[in-house]
């Protein structure tokens, strides 16, 4: 849940004059009343979508080129990670030698400010929270495990040398395959009434065909991981992003046991944005105008990202008007919390 940090002055709505906010730099002193609220920065930030995939061989694993006629089924516990989608862009993050003050004077219409937990300006007269719709949660559906010893039958558990329970147990799977078999040709001794039926029969069917076939088999276990890696954006060209080993997963950046990706950015000197001249006066209400970068993620010379990015750093910070917030006119602004730059103006 996002903390919101409202200020209204509503109970100054009947005063006539037309005091505007004072807005400053820093932290609010001593007693006065208003808003404190930041302006984000920019970093670049990486999400690995992974998966690490664990190999368990099966109890029977030395049969089953004997039994079931499956070549190259390993003995041994083994791990292996792929690395299954990367998504590149721009995230904001309060930036700390951005601070502003919102000071409510006295006969001032004051804006209705909304805040990210982090104290970053979000919304001005226009609550977020209000009109943005949460999507429902996506609920995934996990394998179920099956104990593979649940199908099998007195003979098999009553047998006390495994090379006699590995064949009891290929043959119960050769036998569930020609009940399929069957099944389908419709040639079965209780055959379903209806399609529905049939489906049902054939997938228990196939489930206990699996579970069996994995104890010479094996099976594979897959948990998938998220890593997220932050960069802080600068002109670059060629810097080692992160590695990642088929092996380990992600490792250290300086682990060369992890295969290089590599990450190139170049401030594109966007034009329209004036030059920091130091002289600007602090007044209204503090945004970003941010410049642009191009980033570039690249692996085995391969090009994995290319795309423009807006980059606060690259820019500059500009200042909505005072005299916008009287108590003649209601504007309403939509900030961009990942860049401090204006998405929306209305006036009411």
């Amino acid at each position: 849940m996002k903390k919101k940090i409202w200020m209204l002055s509503a109970l100054l709505l009947s005063t006539a004059a037309l005091a505007q906010t004072e807005v400053t730099t820093g932290v609010m002193r001593g007693k006065d009343y208003g808003v404190t609220y930041m302006l984000p920065k920019t970093e670049i930030e990486i999400v690995l979508q992974t998966t690490r995939h664990t190999y368990v061989p099966g109890d029977y694993c030395k049969y089953a080129e004997r039994y079931l006629r499956l070549n190259n089924v390993s003995a041994e516990t083994e791990e292996y990670w792929t690395l299954d989608k990367i998504e590149t862009r721009a995230a904001g993050v309060p930036d700390k030698e951005n601070v502003y003050f919102v000071k409510m004077k006295d006969k001032t219409v004051a804006p209705l400010m909304e805040l990210t937990e982090g104290g970053i300006v979000r919304s001005i007269n226009m609550p977020f929270s209000k009109w943005q719709e949460t999507p429902p949660a996506q609920v995934q559906a996990t394998e179920k495990e099956v104990d593979p010893r649940s199908f099998l039958t007195e003979e098999i558990l009553m047998t006390s040398s495994n090379a006699k329970m590995a064949e009891l147990v290929a043959k119960e799977i050769y036998s569930i395959r020609e009940s399929k078999n069957a099944l389908l040709r419709g040639e079965a001794d209780n055959m379903p009434k209806d399609g529905a039926q049939l489906k049902l029969m054939l997938d228990n069917l196939s489930l206990q065909e699996r579970a069996l076939t994995e104890m010479f088999s094996g099976k594979v276990k897959e948990e998938s991981k998220t890593f997220t890696i932050r960069l802080t954006p600068e002109e670059m060209s060629g810097q080692v992003a992160f590695r990642f080993s088929k092996k380990l997963g992600l490792v250290a950046i300086d682990d060369l046991a992890g295969e290089p990706y590599y990450i190139s950015i170049t401030d594109l000197k966007t034009p329209g944005i004036p030059a920091e001249d130091g002289k600007k006066k602090v007044e209204g209400i503090a945004y970003n105008l941010p410049g642009k970068a191009q980033v570039t993620l690249t692996h085995n010379n391969k090009k994995l990202f290319d795309e423009q990015l807006p980059i606060t750093q690259f820019g500059t910070i500009e200042y909505l008007a005072p005299i916008l917030f009287n108590k003649n006119s209601t504007i309403k602004v939509l900030f961009d919390t990942a860049t401090g730059g204006i998405i929306k103006v209305d006036r009411e």
